[in-house]
């Protein structure tokens, strides 16, 4: 066996002394590459701790490059060696640029959700939460009204009275000011993430991202050749000491990240972490691109780095997607003048404009006074689920990140399995979707985490699944443990 001197009275967590002595050890050559360590159980029961603890270091250490998770093997020390055993960094490789193949599955399923799948992981409301009725009822207004819009190019900029009406409440609602031809209109959030790294990025630079955090961004980040480094995100923010050491050491251009509602982790950025992030984003000359997609499912005031920043170097983005409709693909930019003339030249080149037709129809799905009844009713049945699922999820055994206690996801794991996504494999076979923590990283490390729909998994149908499919796959890893 593998025996580690560990401390139980000393400063350092457990799962810190494991990671650091198993580190020295292979990086001295006392663990040889291909070396296989001790299945979790094993390293559990020799050294008295919980598995749990074990399966948090491994993850890291894995992370950090120093370990590799072979399914149905068991962890074994890499074949090369880490960069940051070979002092050239922390370990935080980039990922080949093309290897998106765990991105493209979830979004591929998620896309083909019909074929008899739930989406227990998936990222949107159900169809039967939204307001199809007035959203109808609109339409129909507007494709009967004479006008440009059903047939001509809108401006480059957008819509103006929707930038307007962006630019207006925009400061009472989140207190971000800003003038109408600072506000960029796109073909969704994702659009807008888009041009800002292609107009202020080339390949090869390095980008800061929250861990675990948006995937289709990392795979749009990977696929565009840019080095993609990852920030802790912890239960307030993002973890600031983390954030310094990494920006200090990186050089990074941007930093991509999230205020309100985390996806996938529903946390909340705290007043104190967003001054003290600002503080670092100066210190080391880097921008802010603050995506504020879930802005309208959070109830209460909270802090934007926008509204602190004065959009000086902060990007503001947002989409109408979450709560609208998918099929709008309406969202916005808020950013500094002379930068949201270089956003819409680089727009005009990739796409000439946006939608006239879908600007004008959220233009008056926004002003026509039913958005905010309809958002103040979707707001009481999303906080009743959630509250729903995380008491079923507490009885099950589902653990859940601590922090998020708003918004439309629960970030949750099964105790002892420290890689969810053959979990999330195995689990079509009970019609259920999951969404694997491995997608959420930013080079697709393994991670025991999975993400959660409330809204879908308050379901009792799901839940029974849920509670079936865990306990097989614990009774097929038990087994498999015991023959190592």
């Amino acid at each position: 066996m593998l025996q580690v001197q560990l401390d139980r009275e000393g400063a350092s967590a457990l799962t810190d002394q494991i990671v650091e002595a198993l580190r020295e050890r292979i990086d001295t050559g006392l663990l040889r590459p291909g070396t296989k360590l001790p299945s979790i159980r094993g390293f559990a029961t020799e050294h008295d701790i919980s598995r749990f603890t074990v399966v948090e270091a491994y993850d890291r250490l894995v992370a950090m490059g120093y370990l590799q998770s072979r399914r149905g093997a068991g962890f074994f020390t890499a074949k090369s060696m880490p960069r940051s055993a070979a002092g050239q960094g922390n370990g935080e490789d980039a990922a080949d640029p093309q290897h998106n193949e765990e991105v493209v599955w979830l979004i591929r399923r998620l896309l083909e959700a019909g074929k008899g799948l739930t989406l227990a992981g998936g990222p949107w409301l159900p169809a039967d939460w939204l307001d199809e009725a007035n959203l109808r009822r609109v339409m129909r207004g507007l494709a009967n009204n004479e006008g440009d819009h059903l047939i001509e190019y809108g401006e480059p900029l957008g819509y103006r009275p929707l930038r307007r009406h962006i630019a207006e409440t925009l400061l009472p609602e989140i207190d971000i000011q800003a003038e109408e031809n600072q506000v960029l209109l796109t073909c969704g959030a994702s659009q807008a993430l888009d041009l800002v790294s292609r107009s202020l990025l080339k390949p090869g630079d390095t980008v800061l991202v929250d861990d675990p955090g948006y995937y289709n961004l990392f795979g749009s980040l990977r696929q565009q050749g840019y080095r993609l480094i990852g920030v802790p995100r912890q239960e307030d923010g993002p973890d600031i000491e983390a954030l310094d050491r990494l920006a200090a050491q990186h050089r990074p251009r941007l930093y991509f990240t999230q205020s309100v509602l985390q996806n996938p982790t529903s946390t909340t950025l705290t007043p104190a972490k967003a001054f003290r992030l600002l503080q670092v984003a100066e210190r080391h000359d880097f921008q802010v691109v603050e995506d504020d997609i879930f802005s309208d499912l959070h109830p209460e005031p909270a802090p934007r780095l926008a509204a602190l920043d004065r959009l000086e170097r902060v990007i503001y983005l947002r989409s109408f997607s979450k709560t609208l409709s998918g099929s709008l693909r309406v969202g916005f930019i808020a950013c500094e003048r002379g930068l949201a003339e270089q956003l819409t030249d680089s727009k005009m080149v990739t796409c000439v404009t946006t939608s006239l037709f879908t600007e004008k129809l959220v233009y008056r799905l926004l002003t026509e006074g039913y958005y905010r009844k309809f958002l103040a009713r979707l707001l009481g049945r999303l906080a009743e689920a959630r509250q729903r699922v995380s008491t079923a999820f507490e009885q099950t055994g589902i653990e859940t990140f601590h922090g998020g206690d708003r918004g439309l996801f629960l970030w949750g794991r099964f105790p002892d399995i420290p890689d969810s996504l053959p979990l999330a494999e195995s689990a079509q076979e009970e019609g259920l979707l999951l969404a694997p923590g491995a997608v959420f990283r930013p080079n697709l490390q393994p991670s025991p985490w999975m993400r959660f729909n409330v809204a879908v998994c308050e379901d009792p149908q799901v839940l029974e699944r849920l509670q079936r499919m865990s306990t097989a796959y614990r009774d097929r890893k038990v087994e498999s443990e015991t023959l190592m």
